[in-house]
């Protein structure tokens, strides 16, 4: 168990490591090639947690099926955009190839 003043030493290195990170980001960012640097990173992070497709769709994406969208890094897909298709909208909500989440 800590005590109050364990406590409040990490919460003084936490919102340390935090204020350096932003700073750092902050000052990274001031230059071209450090703001694409930070954009890159930040796209890899978007794609890697799932909150950005790693592609696009395209027009005339024709995807075979789910997997083949995803090898692509094409899913989800969303009614109106190039490649997607009823057939793999399995709960017609608009959205193909979502993640199944059970």
């Amino acid at each position: 168990m800590r005590t109050e003043k364990q406590n409040g030493i990490v919460t003084v290195l936490i919102g340390g490591t935090l204020l350096g990170a932003i700073v750092g980001v902050g000052s990274l960012a001031t230059t071209p090639e450090g703001r694409s640097a930070v954009a890159a990173r930040t796209t890899a992070l978007a794609v890697k947690t799932g909150f950005k497709r790693a592609r696009e769709p395209q027009a005339g994406d024709w995807w075979g099926g789910c997997n083949d969208a995803r090898r692509a890094g094409t899913e989800p897909i969303y009614r109106g955009e190039p490649g997607y298709r009823p057939e793999m909208d399995g709960d017609d909500d608009g959205i193909a190839c979502e993640p199944y989440t059970g």
